[in-house]
């Protein structure tokens, strides 16, 4: 998502981390409800608890989306064109607002800031697939069912948008406002549509995103995008800012490290930083990839223009 918006309009939608929180909320929602008429619980086949947490995610990919839409046209369209600390400052702008507007909003209708995603399916079992044995015991390999879908969603969200980026007319036109606005415009592009366009996908994915993350977490507030916006920014940058597999890349190695750290950080300071100073790890990777590789690891796709 901060890619796509970044490589059309070239600024950072900050905004992006309450319309993650946004979808989050829809789609825990909805699964509550459900569980409330019954519809889910423990005892759902594999196939149903697989079909309702699809409709949980479309739908908080639909709601996002059209509020990423409503962003881009209140608070980013009217700025277009201005330096660009303006946008910037509107983006923190609307940050706030959208946090404080779901509070707001579950404060009227549930009375709670803080919702538990329901328990239903398979979702929390571990899958195992070995052990190392270590002396008398042994370390039991497995992954949990639930971070098998978080994987498989993210490579088919990339394969899908690098497909609609490169091989589709849309992708066409998105790279040809993304290179020069004005000649796109010329050669009869609708630069507004392509651009609103470009922040729907950004939203839904970024609520697709936020559905998965209560998935995995079970748990999620109105602050729930803060933490994953700065990391998704930070992986972003690492990866090559406006490139979509360097984006996913720049993801899978922030978060190899943030794990690495929070394992052995205690071992290597004696006991003096535990596992909770992990997340000074994507910080200190972003100061450093900036003054180094300020690019990223795969760089930016960067045109000539004559």
């Amino acid at each position: 998502g901060y890619t796509m918006v970044y490589g059309v309009l070239e600024f950072i939608n900050f905004a992006h981390s309450e319309i993650f929180a946004a979808g989050a909320f829809i789609g825990v929602e909805l699964l509550i409800a459900l569980e409330m008429f019954g519809v889910i619980s423990i005892e759902n086949s594999l196939l149903s608890a697989y079909f309702w947490l699809i409709v949980a995610i479309l739908a908080g990919m639909l709601v996002a989306g059209l509020l990423a839409i409503s962003v881009e046209r209140v608070a980013y369209r009217p700025l277009r064109g201005a330096p660009r600390l303006v946008p910037l400052i509107s983006a923190i702008g609307v940050s706030f607002f959208l946090q404080d507007a779901i509070r707001l909003i579950e404060s009227l209708t549930t009375g709670q800031f803080h919702r538990i995603i329901p328990t239903f399916g398979n979702f929390d079992e571990r899958l195992t697939f070995g052990e190392i044995p270590i002396g008398e015991s042994a370390i039991i390999l497995g992954i949990q069912v639930k971070s098998i879908i978080v994987i498989f969603a993210a490579v088919l969200m990339l394969v899908g948008l690098n497909y609609l980026v490169n091989a589709t007319k849309v992708g066409r036109a998105i790279r040809a406002v993304a290179q020069d606005r004005a000649t796109a415009s010329l050669m009869g592009i609708d630069v507004n549509r392509i651009i609103s366009l470009t922040f729907l996908i950004g939203g839904a994915l970024g609520g697709a995103a936020g559905v998965l993350y209560a998935l995995k977490f079970t748990r999620i507030d109105p602050f729930v995008g803060f933490f994953p916006g700065l990391k998704a920014f930070t992986a972003a940058v690492l990866g090559g800012i406006g490139n979509l597999t360097g984006a996913l890349l720049g993801g899978i190695i922030l978060g190899m490290l943030e794990t690495f750290a929070g394992t052995y950080m205690s071992a290597f300071t004696m006991g003096a930083a535990g596992a909770e100073y992990k997340d000074i790890f994507a910080f200190a990777i972003l100061i450093l990839v900036l003054i180094f590789r300020p690019h990223g690891l795969m760089g930016e796709n960067v045109s000539q223009k004559a």
